[in-house]
């Protein structure tokens, strides 16, 4: 499929990374965000595109559209324990409900937002086809995505691609600085140490993440589609940076040398994730695609904010 001259619906559409995938896609089609409003704000949009506050689990959505990129969701550990029905609600019940009026308009290609979590902790990369097992409700939930989007795919012949997202991050300012707590850790961890305060870091900081840019995500997303993909598939560097890596590595950047604060996790151990990494190899053979953003040319685009002239 050529994404030129299609009319496609992003829910989650002004969140972080529906936001960015909306203004890259408006440029050459009819897009339109669909958002409650929980964790997006319509600021986060560029003027072409079209902006349409609802839940996903209402009744007559826009999914008058040739694509769905369905990213609206409760989309962390905390949100889904603070209230468990609520989280399966839009995050299963919504999934469903969009899908099924997107089907029903004629649209058969879907992509989706699944989770990496789902992997547990592991330092070696983590690929599609490795078993997994489901901790909390946040992994149960997109499971559920996952296997509803299979049974559409092979019952009714949908393209329907999850995507396992591995860490994305982005700078503070436009999509991520009113999510506070909920913004990405880089964001978080360079706007502490430009104020002069010390991050906060969960145990002794060894924790280590697959960080991967939200470019490089949406190009990802664009694949998908493009391709008119159907399974499971990572998006992901292939990499592993621990938080004391990640906040030393801002520092220099930065300019700064301030020590990370250490705390006690307030996350059970037994659902915490420790390390993730992804394979994605899987995605690469499919569709070519591959990440392009090196981490430290992200935190260099993060840090620009901060610093007149960040280092080169």
């Amino acid at each position: 499929m050529n994404l030129t001259g299609k009319r496609i619906l992003v829910t989650g559409g002004a969140g972080f990374i529906g936001s960015n995938l909306a203004n890259s896609l408006a440029e050459d089609n009819d897009v339109v965000a669909v958002d409650d409003g929980y964790l997006g704000t319509p600021e986060n949009l560029n003027d072409d595109v079209e902006y349409y506050e609802a839940s996903v689990l209402d009744d007559e959505l826009p999914t008058d559209v040739d694509v769905l990129f369905h990213l609206a969701a409760l989309s962390s550990y905390k949100m889904h324990e603070e209230d468990r029905m609520k989280g399966a609600k839009v995050n299963i019940l919504g999934f469903i409900n969009t899908v099924e009026q997107a089907m029903e308009d004629g649209c058969d290609t879907v992509v989706y937002a699944s989770t990496s979590s789902i992997y547990g902790s592991r330092t070696e990369p983590s690929p599609e086809d490795m078993d997994v097992t489901v901790n909390t409700g946040y992994e149960a939930s997109k499971m559920a995505r996952e296997n509803y989007a299979e049974y559409l795919a092979n019952h009714y012949g949908l393209n329907m691609a999850g995507m396992r997202f591995f860490s994305v991050y982005q700078g503070y300012g436009g999509s991520e600085e009113h999510k506070g707590e909920f913004a990405n850790v880089i964001a978080q961890f360079a706007d502490d140490l430009a104020d002069g305060d010390a991050p906060v870091l969960f145990g002794d900081g060894s924790q280590t993440r697959d960080f991967t840019h939200v470019d490089d995500i949406v190009r990802g997303l664009s694949a998908a589609a493009e391709h008119e993909l159907t399974g499971i598939y990572n998006l992901g560097t292939g990499d592993a940076t621990s938080f004391n890596e990640l906040v030393e590595m801002l520092n220099d950047e930065l300019g700064t040398d301030i020590e990370p604060e250490y705390i006690e996790n307030p996350i059970p151990e037994s659902v915490y994730v420790h390390d993730t990494m992804a394979d994605y190899s899987k995605m690469n053979a499919e569709t070519g695609w591959a990440p392009q953003i090196s981490l430290e040319a992200g935190i260099q685009q993060v840090c620009q904010q901060y610093v007149p002239n960040p280092s080169q």
